[in-house]
């Protein structure tokens, strides 16, 4: 059996590496090592597989949750809602830039945004929401979107865990993840279902103007060389990147089958066993899986799974140990922990397994078949 790995990036490396091998060589030999052809190139192929207007790359993920915020023009003291169980980039941008966080609550099933917890936190200072696509399932957009026309609220969907997912409406249209909201923002991190071989990230919109704005704040504020209109920032995508991504978004969706190939594997593994719960696929989304996060039942000792699973030789991780609203750094000691039931259960109740594209039957038994031998001593 293949070595066991949280995300296996070398074993899908090694059937894309003359591809990339060439792509990287390719650019050494151009020169063109920022805003070169791979990067425009790479831009109309996503906003072509995503069916989005505007896609202009960036740095990182988190620069691109930062500069979707800073284009919408928001101004200190700004309230800004998110969920409470996630990755600390999205308040992380909040927080930088001088706005106010609002955190609300997750359904304890599919672990993305509660809509009547949003609702509830609406006040007269809110001016933006961020629905967070998390472990690859889609937030509820439509309801998300309802409630944003009638504040009057934009939406910046962080989408670094769900490039390629899909939400159906009640109408039956369906929309990418990213692509629904006033932006997008993701993540290229090597470890993301598309990701690259260093950092990259990326803002989508259908909005003309947003999208001008974007670009000149990703540019030192520039839309015109050395003319800079406004505060911006250095955030940009480079060649060598954009090259890699550009192959790796040709197989997106061959990947993004792989990993719900694996988590149907883990799922017909698990069934039966009262001791975990596998990951609720809402009916409005299409999960991309960049996750497979087990919720464990009440009292289960979760260091001591992962202990035993560690002495087997596999990995296994907590996203996330602990709610934001109780990190040190955004603990603004406001909170009401009874509005967050969910989270609070999330947090001691989640053991994510390894999920990749690379998953086969024979990984999958001996990993679910250790979760199993726990249980069942």
């Amino acid at each position: 059996m293949k070595e066991i790995r949280m995300v296996d990036l070398k074993g899908q490396y090694e059937k894309i590496k003359d591809e990339v091998d060439a792509a990287v060589v390719s650019v050494m030999e151009s020169s063109a090592f920022i805003n070169g052809p791979e990067v425009s190139a790479f831009q109309k192929e996503l906003e072509a597989y995503l069916g989005v207007k505007h896609v202009i790359p960036c740095a990182n993920g988190t620069d691109a949750l930062q500069i979707s915020l800073m284009a919408l023009g928001l101004e200190k003291g700004d309230e800004v809602i998110t969920s409470d169980f996630t990755f600390a980039a999205t308040v992380e941008v909040i927080a930088l830039l001088g706005l106010k966080q609002v955190l609300v609550d997750v359904d304890r099933d599919t672990m993305v945004m509660d809509v009547k917890a949003l609702e509830k936190a609406i006040t007269p200072r809110t001016k933006a929401i961020i629905p967070v696509h998390l472990f690859g399932q889609c937030a509820d957009m439509e309801p998300i979107m309802e409630i944003a026309r009638k504040y009057n609220l934009a939406v910046v969907e962080d989408t670094a865990q769900a490039i390629g997912a899909e939400y159906t409406f009640s109408d039956g249209t369906v929309k990418k993840a990213g692509t629904i909201g006033t932006l997008g923002a993701t993540s290229f991190f090597p470890s993301k279902n598309l990701g690259c071989y260093g950092d990259g990230g990326a803002i989508f919109t259908n909005d003309d103007d947003l999208a001008h704005r974007v670009r000149g704040i990703v540019n030192h504020g520039m839309y015109r060389r050395y003319y800079h209109d406004e505060i911006g920032v250095n955030s940009r995508l480079d060649s060598i990147q954009a090259a890699i991504l550009r192959i790796k978004l040709r197989r997106l969706d061959l990947y993004n089958n792989a990993r719900r190939a694996a988590a149907a594997m883990y799922d017909e593994a698990f069934s039966g066993c009262a001791h975990v719960k596998t990951p609720a696929v809402a009916p409005h989304s299409r999960h991309v899986f960049h996750q497979y996060t087990l919720q464990l039942a009440e009292g289960t000792d979760r260091d001591a799974l992962i202990a035993h699973l560690n002495s087997k030789g596999i990995p296994a991780m907590i996203y996330y140990p602990v709610p934001l609203r109780k990190q040190k750094a955004y603990d603004t000691h406001d909170y009401d922990d009874s509005a967050y039931p969910n989270t609070d259960f999330l947090v001691r109740s989640v053991l994510s397994l390894p999920m990749h594209t690379e998953l086969d039957r024979e990984q999958v038994d001996y990993i679910s078949g250790a979760v199993k031998e726990f249980f069942s001593k």
